[in-house]
């Protein structure tokens, strides 16, 4: 008994090692994980420098295509135009606009404004010069409806109507007709004489010419080079009297309203366009350039992506001796990946900025070098970039995105490597 009692006592005891895991906090984390911009600055900077490249061209590109689409829409519309119906005769000679008809327009729903449109060959008389031109007939609302803008001078208003100022408004053309430039017609007076069709007893067409006692002054040039026009008001055309109009601007007085009234109004018989159609095909067109100017953008960013790809990879066999000591000292590896995520993140983050900077940069010095030449050939300046904030927004969480998709592999790699074998590497 005494024997079996010693033998029991010297026999050895069994030891049971354990390893204690202790999670790292995410300040611990966010240290070590941009620590590589302290210890390697050169290379983590051309790194977010390639990323900046890449978001920067897709910026640029798809700010050209915004800008594009902004400049065309603010020439061919406005806030009123968005609301108007274009109304003109249809088929049928039985069925004209005329004051009747104009007249059942405005009594509809839903009806806002109305401007009839009645057209004349004309002649104006300027100072030495004469020409023929086409003379239109309108309402100050016209402008809006047909979201017309002015290239020099302002657009009559109704107030000049009320004052009794003559005023109208010309085509560049006819300023290319006198040959003279936009700018020097403005505030000059002219006369006019306009040719009215009527049919005699004998029921053959014949013309009466109608001379227009009042000067009329020119308030506005509007930029339109294929036809030579002036825009008169109706209401101080005294020695003219109009039953029958080639068009009229119907304003709906919301756009839920639209619908419905050009329904109406092709019921009776008239034919109804709206700008709104027009925009919104531009704007698929524009859709589709915005994307295409995209993917040109997105070849420069695949490049950029790859290269932040293998900055991640070569850091991981950097790192590898590293990352066998923190696993070695209870690092978990869940941790391990956080740091790879976290700096790839960290480094598409600020790529995204500095693309923004870039695209920014580079539309400005590409806009001041068009206008630049636009102004030297004679042309208008304009505004080719926009870069909507929403925009703005995405294109740099996308950058963020593409850091983390970066990092995702290699993180993977240092989660899985065993203490013992990333402390041997070399």
């Amino acid at each position: 008994m005494k024997d079996k009692t010693k033998k029991q006592s010297t026999s050895p005891s069994k030891k049971t090692t354990t390893h204690t895991h202790k999670r790292m906090s995410f300040q611990d984390v966010l240290m070590l994980s941009t620590r590589t911009f302290r210890t390697r600055p050169l290379r983590t900077t051309l790194t977010i420098l390639g990323m900046s490249v890449g978001i920067g061209a897709v910026l640029f590109l798809v700010s050209l295509g915004y800008g594009l689409q902004e400049t065309v829409l603010n020439r061919i519309t406005t806030a009123d135009a968005l609301l108007s119906l274009d109304v003109s005769p249809g088929d049928s000679e039985l069925i004209q606009l005329n004051n009747v008809s104009i007249a059942q327009i405005e009594s509809l729903p839903s009806v806002a404004d109305v401007s009839p449109v009645t057209a004349l060959p004309s002649q104006i008389a300027y100072g030495e010069l004469t020409g023929v031109v086409t003379m239109y007939g309108i309402e100050p609302s016209f402008f809006g409806l047909s979201g017309l803008n002015p290239t020099y001078g302002s657009f009559f208003t109704q107030e000049d109507i009320d004052n009794t100022n003559h005023t109208i408004v010309v085509s560049s053309a006819l300023a290319a007709l006198f040959d003279v430039s936009p700018e020097e017609m403005i505030g000059h007076d002219v006369s006019l004489t306009a040719f009215l069709p009527f049919v005699n007893d004998a029921g053959f067409e014949e013309v009466k010419t109608v001379d227009i006692n009042d000067m009329y002054t020119i308030s506005a040039v509007i930029d339109d080079e294929s036809e030579s026009f002036i825009y008169a008001p109706t209401a101080l055309l005294r020695e003219l009297t109009f039953n029958s109009y080639i068009g009229v601007k119907v304003k709906a007085t919301d756009p839920e309203s639209m619908p419905a009234l050009r329904d109406q109004i092709i019921e009776m018989g008239f034919f109804v366009s709206v700008l709104q159609d027009t925009i919104d095909q531009v704007k698929k067109i524009f859709t589709v350039i915005q994307v295409v100017l995209g993917l040109f953008g997105l070849i420069a960013l695949i490049v950029s992506a790859i290269g932040m790809f293998n900055t991640m990879t070569v850091m991981l066999l950097e790192r590898t001796n590293e990352i066998g000591i923190m696993r070695s000292i209870g690092v978990t590896k869940r941790d391990v990946k956080k740091l790879f995520m976290i700096e790839a993140m960290v480094m598409g983050f600020m790529g995204g900025l500095g693309g923004v900077v870039l695209g920014q940069l580079g539309g400005f010095l590409a806009n001041l070098g068009i206008n630049i030449l636009a102004k030297n050939f004679g042309g208008q300046a304009l505004d080719l970039f926009s870069h909507p904030p929403s925009f703005i927004i995405i294109i740099i969480a996308f950058s963020t995105i593409i850091g983390f998709l970066t990092g995702v592999f290699p993180a993977r790699r240092a989660g899985k490597l065993k203490p013992l074998d990333a402390l041997r590497y070399k």
